[in-house]
């Protein structure tokens, strides 16, 4: 024990949070060869309850104090966990979030829910500050989107005894750790959280329309639309050369018409219209860079070392891409404007913005909680060019 709070402790000195969390452990455990995949295994979750809920106990707690109570109040499919926790805690661990908070209340122990995030932020419609940073203290779970072949991947499932969840159509949770791509056909489904399917709701494609994906990523929200309606002309765009040969081969994979890709800065209108002259679109999905506070139950970490000065950064680029985005766009066209934030500086106020500055009307909006599924949470707007 003592060898694995050892570890623990170096690399919470070290790390600085100006690389994901996952990255920095992998190069950690590169460097220590001696720990095997279980001591990985229970370091790496140590590590993430220390930053989910570490920064609401005093500073009069000692390190190993602290470490202990985080990993008391997280949930954690770990079993080691427990060996590291006081023998009168181990049942008390097994009960409410809430009761938990109890327990230590009656051990001498305050929790200050809102020393997680002290920066005064407005929260988008829908979500509230606390419920949001409850949901931190729990991984969230591993969602997949089940294409055509539904039937049969529920029968695979059925067969092999795999616990599953139906969150929406074609939308399953299944248990974290599960070795998925050695159990299902691999163009059955798709990864991708319950609430960034959700999000395809709002596309409403029809055949033979144009669709620009003008920040495509890995192409999660293309291959959604592509799904949904395949005779579609898309175009898909990035930066990063690298991401657009992933999204291709992904089309590949699950046998779709391949897009045309583009790789082009979208904050650079010189360079967009040299990549896309006189062409304007039918629709656009226009899923901005952002804090990702949506997401942050999946990296604890990025709240831990939140600086609303971020927001500045992101909220130019939003806007930019937004205004940018909107000129290759046919008049009557919607542009679908996502993010994976729950700060409504990066939600209503772009959009609230963008309706100032632009001829826009705003025809949907929505912040997608995915708290209840144990989901990520998104927010979505649907602009319509109307001049």
């Amino acid at each position: 024990m003592r060898y694995i709070l050892l570890h623990v402790e170096t690399i919470i000195i070290t790390y600085d949070g100006s690389i994901p969390m996952s990255h920095f452990l992998k190069k950690f455990f590169s460097t220590k060869p001696k720990l095997g995949s279980r001591d990985r295994k229970i370091i790496s979750e140590m590590i993430y309850c220390w930053y989910r809920a570490s920064k609401g106990f005093p500073d009069m707690l000692t390190f190993e104090e602290k470490l202990r109570a985080s990993l008391f109040v997280c949930d954690t499919s770990v079993p080691q966990i427990l060996f590291f926790l006081p023998e009168e805690w181990k049942n008390a661990k097994q009960k409410s979030w809430n009761d938990r908070l109890d327990f230590l209340f009656k051990q001498g122990i305050h929790y200050y829910l809102d020393h997680l995030l002290v920066e005064n932020i407005d929260f988008s419609k829908g979500m509230s500050q606390s419920a949001w940073l409850k949901s931190m203290f729990r991984q969230p779970a591993f969602f997949v989107r089940l294409r055509n072949s539904s039937n049969r991947v529920i029968e695979i499932l059925n067969r092999e005894q795999i616990n599953y969840t139906e969150v929406s159509e074609n939308c399953f949770a299944l248990p974290m750790g599960l070795a998925v791509d050695k159990l299902l056909p691999t163009n059955s489904y798709v990864v991708q959280d319950a609430s960034s399917q959700l999000t395809g709701k709002y596309f409403k494609a029809k055949e033979g329309e144009r669709w620009w994906d003008c920040c495509s990523g890995a192409g999660g929200k293309s291959l959604l639309l592509s799904d949904q309606q395949p005779n579609v002309s898309l175009t898909v765009s990035d930066k990063r050369a690298s991401i657009l040969n992933n999204l291709f081969e992904r089309f590949k994979l699950y046998n779709l018409p391949l897009p045309k890709r583009i790789q082009v800065d979208v904050t650079k209108k010189d360079e967009l219209l040299k990549a896309l002259p006189n062409q304007h679109f039918d629709n656009i999905i226009c899923d901005v860079p952002c804090s990702g506070s949506g997401t942050w139950s999946r990296t604890p970490e990025q709240l831990f070392f939140f600086n609303t000065e971020n927001l500045i950064a992101f909220q130019f680029l939003q806007k930019t891409i937004v205004q940018n985005a909107l000129s290759f766009l046919k008049v009557d066209g919607r542009l679908v404007y996502i993010t994976c934030s729950v700060f409504q500086q990066e939600n209503e106020a772009i959009i609230q913005s963008i309706c100032a500055d632009e001829k826009v009307e705003i025809l949907e909006t929505e912040l997608i909680n995915g708290i209840e599924n144990k989901a990520d949470s998104m927010f979505v707007s649907v602009l319509k060019k109307i001049g």
